[in-house]
């Protein structure tokens, strides 16, 4: 769920390189979501939202896309994201993946092109699928 937390606050949890890192995410999924950041949970950046319901009926709410920094970058994305971009992912650089997460270390490592397209292809899912739905 959206918090109060203000943006800034989410962000300046992260310190020194990683910090700057995390201005250059902020900047890149506003422009590729063009929405404006919320932050969810206290603690986790996010553009757009969208409803879900599991088969079990459970429902809630979601960012579209997400950021959060700890120990490392986790994005959130589109479920399944690694099966269906492969590809991309091989080019990536330095990464680790789980269902709907992906772990970056450093932001530097990593092509900054190819994380641009991972980010619209997974915007475009879950836009595509939110129509799908209506």
């Amino acid at each position: 769920m959206p918090s109060d937390t203000r943006v800034e606050e989410a962000l300046d949890r992260a310190t020194g390189q990683r910090r700057e890192e995390v201005a250059e995410l902020l900047d890149l999924f506003e422009e590729v979501a063009q929405r404006p950041p919320v932050v969810w949970a206290d603690r986790i950046v996010g553009f757009g939202q969208y409803e879900y319901t599991y088969d079990s009926g459970r429902e809630g709410i979601a960012p579209e896309i997400a950021f959060a920094s700890g120990a490392k970058h986790t994005l959130y994305l589109v479920e399944g994201f690694a099966e269906r971009w492969p590809d991309l992912l091989d080019r990536l650089g330095p990464h680790r993946t789980s269902t709907a997460c992906l772990y970056l270390t450093r932001l530097s490592a990593v092509d900054r092109d190819v994380l641009r397209e991972i980010l619209e292809r997974s915007l475009a899912t879950v836009r595509d699928g939110r129509e799908a739905d209506r």
